[in-house]
């Protein structure tokens, strides 16, 4: 397995220097300013990353005023309080993406993010406090603990919040493949682990978070 540097030299060739490469990469939020994000900000962003699955993103953006009136703003306390047929009406609501499995996913992420909250204190408190060196942890935990959070949507979920993460993109599934962590895009807890303890050998090296090498990696591929 290469070094960081050597990857980021890959990189750096492929992208016209380092600062190129370096130039649009996002710096992680510290814990205490993911803690302190509410938690109807994180149900939006699920619900966000949820109805982009497989349609044009434009058409999310432009129905997204809409989608956050029919969903009260995504509070937590007033969607987790409607009635049951309270889904079905949404289900016939013009305003959003009428996809009742996506509807109802956003609905049981709004109750887990209430049970976070519960035992927490916020979501928010849960995520900054997930260490980064188990990142792999936590996206398999909202993959189980959440609805339709699973593949990149969790990850890219995590990354536009503001959480260090890394996302398994094909760029950067074929860096690691390159390197000789893994042999194809990773399905298995083993492989994921794998991944996992790559990123933090790459961040034990270069000092630099998870979010950084991810995208060098990607950069150095794609």
């Amino acid at each position: 397995m290469r070094s960081f540097d050597e990857i980021l030299t890959i990189a750096a060739a492929r992208k016209g220097g380092v600062e190129a490469v370096m130039a649009a990469i996002p710096t992680p939020l510290s814990p205490d300013q993911l803690a302190a994000i509410p938690d109807d900000r994180w149900l939006a962003q699920m619900a966000r990353g949820i109805l982009q699955a497989g349609i044009s993103w434009k058409v999310v953006e432009n129905k997204w005023p809409g989608i956050q009136e029919a969903f009260l703003g995504f509070d937590i306390g007033a969607i987790t309080f409607q009635p049951d047929d309270w889904f079905y009406d949404l289900c016939e609501d013009t305003r959003v993406i009428r996809s009742p499995p996506k509807l109802r996913a956003i609905l049981d992420n709004a109750a887990m993010i209430r049970r976070v909250r519960d035992s927490h204190g916020s979501f928010g408190r849960l995520i900054a406090d997930w260490p980064d060196e188990d990142f792999a942890g936590l996206v398999q935990w909202l993959k189980s603990e959440g609805a339709r959070l699973g593949g990149n949507t969790g990850p890219y979920m995590l990354r536009q919040m503001g959480k260090d993460s890394y996302i398994l993109s094909q760029d950067v599934v074929a860096r690691l493949v390159a390197e000789g962590v893994i042999d194809k895009e990773p399905s298995s807890k083993k492989a994921h682990a794998a991944v996992q303890t790559a990123f933090n050998t790459w961040r034990a090296q270069s000092g630099q978070p998870l979010t950084t090498i991810s995208r060098v990696l990607a950069q150095s591929t794609g």
